[in-house]
């Protein structure tokens, strides 16, 4: 019998670990939203989720954030679907023009932060006016390159395979309303 990826994502969902439930996450959500309306206020900043994963994070962020701004997204990813990150690839860029404007980049996760990093770069060399940086988790592991640390973070997790809440196991699971762990031996594949 031949299993689907479907199948093979929600076998690894009954076998996680639960990192944070919905409450945990949206506690966080709040102490973030809070964090960046002190900073942000008054700025007319320019959000940008980062697609895929920080679709989720970014769109529970804004409904937080209770003044003017203008919601945009960017697409650039080094996993496609994958659990080890490769060379970024742009997919679409913001829509609005980011010359000039306060910048803040929304994100699922903060992994190897090249990515992040790459995407940080971006928008200063677009002649942002300023730039910061807000990710629903921080993988706590060791940086030798790109971001270390996100101006805005919601939560910390081990070093190990995470998904649900935006971040994903091989393109699924996105949707779950916690965050999870694989256990270790599914992490290798």
């Amino acid at each position: 019998m031949i299993v689907s990826e479907a199948e093979n994502a929600w076998s690894a969902y009954g076998q996680a670990d639960l990192l944070y439930a919905r409450e945990e996450i949206e506690a966080a959500l709040d102490r973030m939203a809070a964090a960046i309306g002190e900073r942000l206020a008054g700025t007319d900043p320019l959000v940008l989720a980062v697609l895929t994963g920080g679709m989720i994070p970014a769109a529970q962020l804004v409904l937080r954030l209770d003044f003017p701004l203008t919601l945009d997204y960017l697409h650039a990813t080094r996993y496609r679907g994958a659990t080890r990150g490769g060379e970024l690839h742009w997919l679409a860029r913001p829509r609005h023009a980011i010359r000039g404007r306060t910048v803040l980049v929304v994100d699922d996760i903060l992994d190897e932060g090249l990515t992040l990093e790459a995407i940080l770069a971006y928008c200063r060399d677009a002649g942002a006016r300023a730039v910061y940086s807000a990710v629903l988790v921080d993988k706590e592991r060791p940086r030798r390159g790109g971001l270390r640390h996100a101006d805005f973070t919601g939560l910390t997790v081990p070093d190990r395979y995470v998904f649900g809440y935006g971040m994903d196991y091989h393109d699924y699971l996105r949707n779950l309303p916690a965050i999870y762990a694989l256990k270790k031996e599914k992490e290798q594949r």
